[in-house]
């Protein structure tokens, strides 16, 4: 029995044997098929790479031949038209009249008849023909599909006519600004759609229009401290990062984690669960829609909030150069779904009013507002106090500074701080102005030029949270002296004027600091405002069309300038008129100034004939409440 045992355990153990040397052999099959697929699957990487880098020369092979052929057509263009100019010096030198006498002497010289005949004949002027102008060379045929959008085609309006109950209407498109931007000191790789892209396109240098196939080739051209990618629904991003994420979106990512340049996902639109795995792939998550955040906390360890909000560079109330349609609109007969971006900032400014349905979205309204159109009654001082509003939720550039913080890169932007002049004279109640000017926000220091020097300080110090600084009025001096002075005392960005005299509504600096946001002014103040005279009991309204604007002129008492600029100006030495020299030094210089809205501000005189040309009677008596609204 043992020996049977023994003899049916080792047989066992032969079959276990036997079984594993199968396995072990299927093993290493399978290991060889596997090492085969892997060394297959690196030669089709390496094909790939190869193919990456031709594509990616025949690309630039393709950019320069683009470029040869730009500059030969430039130069076919250019040798078309000094022919042209060629053949226009010759007509001319045949028609002219010293040319015709030769003629006629030359025909003439045996027949006294014809001599006459030609003599005559050259005395009487001939036309000259025009000369030929030199034209706009002609834009590239497009490549590629009919109707396709060129990547990083200019961001403008395209759409001039709007339909309204069958009826077309012809606009006078809003032009999209280019440049300044907020920050720039940094330089961001931006793959958005193009609302979300207006809104943060003036924050930062912005590098966009690039593919997956060519990022490569051009972002290297000027290194991004951060790409942003956006939940896009348009353009080649699109399958990238929808639902599974594309190779050339992780090819991307892994360019900038080897460049040490940061990742943000910027969820705009759409389902979370649409781009929740591409967005896994972000260094941080950001959301414009509060109502995700949860979600998107529960997926991202760094979530936050990046909300939509107004930008001043296109969001404000820079008009329309046609005048406004003279109609109340509903929200869908404003905004056609067929229209881009850049025509939507078009229409905003269109309608005498909009009305807006229950559940129309916050940012909307804003936008709207901040574009100075009444959204209900048409009212034109609830318009400029929804402009407050809308501004007073935050801008863009604020919720940009919390983004950046939330990701470790500088936020920091030029600051528009006041530095206020007070030309304190006689006729000046210097009390009211100090409770004025405390009102203010923005304001960092305030330079009174009175005469008696301890007692403006002491009130000022007792009524103002800013730095005061106050100097002796000399009697010699005129207000522009004064003004003049204090100046060299000045340390904010911008430096005010206010004049004693008049009245300055809490609004006043907030309103006029907000022009330098959109407008490329480096001056600011009022063509347009309220007068009250005392002496005829009236109120007025100066050059009522003269808000919003750039203008030749504004007047000195609410003055508002870049510190650098006006102190390169200087003031002239006069009491009365030293404003105007001033605004003829900047048109002399180019200095663009820039006349906003007339409210927060009533001149107070008895009496001054100067001030009734150009200006409408409102009403006998005082100014109603909203002049200082």
């Amino acid at each position: 029995m043992a020996g049977e045992d023994r003899l049916e355990s080792t047989r066992r153990a032969l079959r276990d044997a036997l079984a594993q040397a199968e396995r072990a052999a299927e093993l290493a099959r399978l290991l060889d098929a596997t090492q085969n697929r892997l060394a297959e699957a690196e030669q089709a990487r390496e094909e790939a790479r190869t193919l990456r880098e031709r594509l990616a020369l025949a690309e630039d092979e393709l950019e320069r031949a683009r470029a040869t052929e730009e500059k030969l057509r430039r130069e076919l263009a250019e040798q078309r038209y000094q022919t042209e100019v060629a053949r226009w010096k010759l007509s001319s030198m045949q028609v002219a009249r010293w040319t015709r006498l030769g003629d006629a002497i030359k025909t003439g010289k045996r027949n006294p008849v014809l001599l006459a005949r030609g003599l005559r004949g050259a005395a009487k002027p001939a036309p000259r023909p025009a000369r030929p102008k030199r034209q706009p060379l002609p834009p590239p045929a497009e490549k590629g599909k009919k109707g396709k959008e060129v990547p990083g085609a200019s961001f403008q309006p395209r759409s001039s006519v709007r339909i309204v109950e069958g009826a077309s209407v012809k606009l006078k498109p809003f032009r999209v600004p280019t440049g300044p931007n907020t920050r720039p000191h940094l330089t961001v790789a931006a793959v958005l759609d193009p609302h979300p892209e207006a809104l943060v396109r003036y924050e930062w240098r912005q590098t966009v229009g690039f593919t997956p196939r060519d990022f490569a080739r051009i972002l290297p051209q000027e290194i991004p401290h951060l790409l942003l990618v956006g939940s896009v629904t348009e353009g080649p991003w699109v399958e990238e990062v929808t639902g599974e994420p594309g190779e050339g979106l992780r090819a991307l990512l892994d360019w900038c984690a080897e460049r040490g340049i940061r990742t943000a996902f910027w969820h705009t639109g759409g389902d979370v669960a649409d781009y929740r795995a591409a967005a896994g792939l972000f260094e941080h998550v950001f959301t414009a829609l509060p109502e995700t955040l949860p979600e998107w906390r529960a997926v991202h360890p760094r979530a936050g909030l990046l909300p939509f909000a107004v930008q001043p560079r296109v969001h404000n109330p820079l008009p329309l150069a046609t005048e406004r349609y003279d109609r109340v609109l509903t929200l869908d007969e404003l905004l056609p779904d067929n229209l881009s971006y850049p025509d939507v900032l078009t229409s905003y400014r269109w309608p005498k009013a909009v009305e807006c349905p229950p559940g129309t979205p916050e940012w909307r309204l804003a936008e709207i507002a901040a574009c100075n159109t009444p959204i209900g009654v048409p009212d034109a001082r609830r318009a400029h106090a929804a402009i407050r509003e809308a501004y007073a939720r935050g801008t863009m550039s604020e919720r940009t500074d919390e983004m950046l913080e939330a990701i470790g890169l500088p936020a920091a932007r030029a600051t528009l701080n006041v530095s206020v002049i007070v030309p304190v004279t006689a006729g000046g109640d210097l009390d009211r102005t100090l409770a004025q000017l405390a009102a203010q926000s923005g304001v960092v220091q305030a330079v009174l030029m009175a005469p008696e020097p301890e007692v403006a300080e002491k009130r000022a110090r007792e009524t103002l949270s800013a730095d005061v600084v106050v100097r002796a009025a000399d009697p010699g001096l005129t207000t522009g002296g004064l003004i003049g002075r204090a100046l060299d005392l000045c340390e904010g960005d911008l430096v005010a004027v206010m004049d004693p005299r008049d009245a300055y509504g809490e609004h006043y600096l907030t309103d006029l600091t907000r022009t330098f946001l959109y407008t490329t002014a480096d001056i600011a103040g009022k063509a347009s405002y309220h007068v009250y005279l005392s002496g005829p009991g009236a109120t007025l309204l100066r050059q009522p069309d003269a808000a919003y604007t750039y203008l030749p002129e504004i007047t000195g008492s609410t003055l508002l300038a870049r510190r650098a600029v006006l102190r390169d100006l200087g003031v002239a030495d006069l009491s009365e008129g030293w404003d105007e020299v001033l605004m003829r030094q900047c048109r002399a210089e180019g200095v663009r100034v820039f006349s906003a809205d007339p409210y927060n501000y009533v001149r107070l005189r008895e009496d001054d004939p100067r001030l009734l040309s150009s200006a409408r009677l409102l009403a006998y008596g005082p100014p109603e409440p909203h002049a200082y609204a």
